[in-house]
């Protein structure tokens, strides 16, 4: 099996090294390029396509949120996870329009790590649940969303992270009915992306945690 092509951006050489060994030790990932800051990043992405960029949010130079934001204005394909901390919750909102795939706190386990890489290289999506809370403990107006019972379902497998082929596999559905489906959710709730959306359904107790 071909493995899954790893950019590292972080400004601190040990925990690139650490995260290296960790996802290398596994046999399915290749660490195939690194930097230290958003600028080093960028350069190198002309040069490199890979399955998944690991980007940390406080670097010198240039930035995470920034880095992620001309990255994906490039191709708004890439896979991005960032690594977060607890005080960052105020740059949480501009990521998620950027289209971000997942958010994981710096201080995860091994474990974490590596399910939230397994599950955007496979097309879905990963959000700490600790950093979820932070972003829904802020009080907000509800808003009301008439969903069918089949968009339910989509929606609460999207929350979980499950891909496309996933969720049509548990829903014995075609791949196509369930992009319509989503297509449809992203619609009805004026989100741009599937982490924003998770993100209005938890605020909007259309699902929970």
């Amino acid at each position: 099996m071909e493995k899954r092509r790893i950019f590292i951006v972080d400004d601190h050489a040990l925990f690139r090294s650490g995260l290296k060994h960790i996802l290398e030790a596994t046999g399915e990932y290749q660490v195939t390029a690194e930097a230290s800051n958003g600028a080093e990043f960028l350069e190198k992405l002309d040069n490199n396509k890979p399955d998944l960029v690991i980007l940390d949010i406080n670097m010198p130079v240039l930035n995470g949120i920034e880095a992620s934001k001309l990255a994906l204005e490039k191709d708004p394909t890439l896979p991005i996870l960032i690594l977060s901390m607890f005080g960052d919750a105020e740059n949480y909102a501009s990521l998620l329009n950027l289209g971000v795939r997942g958010f994981v706190l710096k201080e995860a386990e091994n474990d974490e790590f590596l399910m939230a890489i397994r599950k955007i290289c496979e097309g879905g999506n990963y959000f700490s649940q600790e950093l979820l809370l932070s972003i829904i403990r802020k009080e907000t107006p509800q808003i009301q969303v008439n969903l069918s019972n089949r968009e339910k379902e989509v929606l609460l497998l999207i929350s979980k992270g499950l891909s496309t082929r996933e969720i049509a596999s548990i829903l014995n559905i075609s791949q196509r009915t369930v992009e319509r489906h989503r297509t449809t959710l992203l619609d009805k709730t004026g989100t741009r992306n599937a982490v924003s959306l998770v993100i209005f359904a938890l605020k909007n107790k259309m699902i929970s945690i």
